[in-house]
């Protein structure tokens, strides 16, 4: 019998889930109408909940009941945290033992390189998510009860702050997402700061847990913690803060006199709203401006920042920051002309190198695929088909309103692209790579060959 991959387990979990969620969906006590929903609009629903994309056809607030939005939040909170973290959880729980084949799970669902600490590691991670999303639900509960009232303000608050640390983009506060609170400071940069925490990675935590301590400690001094941090914490904050920099001010500079979108807003808001566009694209999916009437440049912008995505072993989609970094300083090396690639003085080990270009050719192959399916089989225009592929492979969510008018091979596509983007192309491939038996007996001569 062929072995099972850990790979395996954690693909087919995923897919497990979304089965389970679609058939939920489609139970007419999951609708506000009482009617069964559409097979192929509740297997989009639960993917897009599983996958944390935020793509729907159908509005969260006004279409599905209680029961269904329960569904939905269920599934965006295995989908941000992971089935094997969500599973080890309940075995931690329920005080069972964890067998060396669960460790082996959990190692790979976070791609570590050792076991040691792995189920303090799923404590913190759960401790922290539950921590965080209670904090996040607070502060929303302060604009939404005084809106909605006690019961639905609490529901509403709790549901946003999971959608928004899972980076699922999934809200049931108005029809039009998060545009009625465009200059509401509390309501932004909290949806801000959880779309970040989620997005950094669950192994930053760690590293920054272990800093603060060390400086509660007066191990060192402020000024130098940052310097404490591993070389992966360093990448990533720094090209997080980056990147939402220049987010923000291509975002600021495009839309500055765009009515339809911040236009008519105050500097400061401008400012905030800018901010928030440079934030959600990085998979989030909450949109305080319509994403239909973006320019072209900030369009472009944000395809770019959805394509990058958050960070490695996060609630984020996309290639990740990691890899992008990568990439730069490969081509970087490659212009200088140096042997090694350095961040931060140290010196990245050369197989990381190959990996990083695969992650972004195949990412790019299923775009252009996805690309093409739909534009084959619907009618849109290629900026807003575009626009509906990266941000599912990308695990987004946003949408300049192509998503409820996708035809039934448009939605499959979509699907299969939020699903890719969710586990990592890559990841499939590989877990469904045939190994070859056959040996090498010889090494070939090395021959040059021409490029560009």
């Amino acid at each position: 019998m062929k072995k099972i991959k850990p790979v395996h387990i954690i693909l087919f979990g995923f897919l497990f889930v979304i089965l389970i969620g679609s058939v939920l969906l489609t139970l007419p006590i999951a609708s506000k109408s009482g009617h069964a929903t559409p097979y192929i609009d509740a297997l989009f629903t639960s993917t897009t909940s599983v996958c944390v994309t935020g793509l729907v056809v159908e509005t969260t607030m006004t279409y599905w009941s209680t029961f269904g939005q329960l569904v939905i939040l269920v599934l965006i909170q295995l989908g941000g945290l992971g089935v094997i973290t969500f599973t080890t959880g309940m075995f931690l729980f329920l005080k069972k033992k964890l067998t060396m084949k669960n460790r082996i799970l959990i190692q790979e669902s976070y791609s570590l390189n050792t076991m040691s600490g792995l189920i303090e590691l799923v404590r913190k991670i759960l401790k922290g998510t539950f921590i965080i999303e209670g904090i996040g639900a607070a502060l929303f509960a302060t604009q939404f009860i005084p809106e909605f009232g006690v019961k639905y303000g609490i529901w509403a608050s709790v549901f946003n702050s999971i959608s928004a640390f899972c980076n699922a983009g999934i809200d049931i506060v108005q029809m039009d997402s998060l545009r009625s609170y465009i200059t509401n400071p509390v309501v932004n940069f909290t949806v801000m700061g959880l779309i970040i925490l989620g997005g950094l990675g669950f192994i930053v935590w760690r590293d920054l847990l272990r800093v603060f301590r060390a400086l509660i400690h007066r191990e060192f001094p402020l000024r130098r913690a940052f310097g404490k941090l591993r070389l992966h914490s360093k990448i990533v904050l720094s090209t997080t803060v980056i990147l939402i920099f220049i987010g923000t001010v291509f975002i600021f500079i495009f839309e500055y006199a765009n009515t339809k979108t911040i236009g008519n807003l105050s500097l400061g808001n401008k400012l905030m709203a800018s901010m928030f566009q440079s934030v959600t694209v990085r998979t989030a999916g909450f949109e305080t401006v319509p994403q239909a009437a973006l320019t072209e440049g900030s369009s472009l912008i944000s395809m770019i920042l959805m394509f990058i995505g958050g960070s490695p072993v996060g609630t984020a989609g996309g290639v990740k920051t990691v890899t992008f970094v990568v990439l730069v300083y490969c081509v970087l090396v490659t212009v200088k002309q140096e042997g090694a690639i350095h961040i931060f003085k140290r010196t990245i080990p050369m197989h990381v190198i190959p990996k990083a270009l695969t992650i972004i050719c195949v990412n790019l192959i299923v775009l252009l695929s996805s690309i093409l399916i739909v534009l084959v089989s619907d009618t849109a225009s290629f900026m807003d088909t575009c626009y509906e592929c990266v941000s599912a492979l990308g695990t987004v969510g946003l949408s300049k309103g192509l998503t409820p008018d996708l035809s039934v091979i448009g939605r499959l596509a979509i699907i299969v692209t939020m699903y890719l983007g969710r586990v990592g192309p890559v990841s499939l491939a590989v877990g469904f790579a045939v190994r070859g038996k056959k040996k090498v007996l010889a090494a070939y001569p090395e021959e040059d060959i021409i490029l560009g």
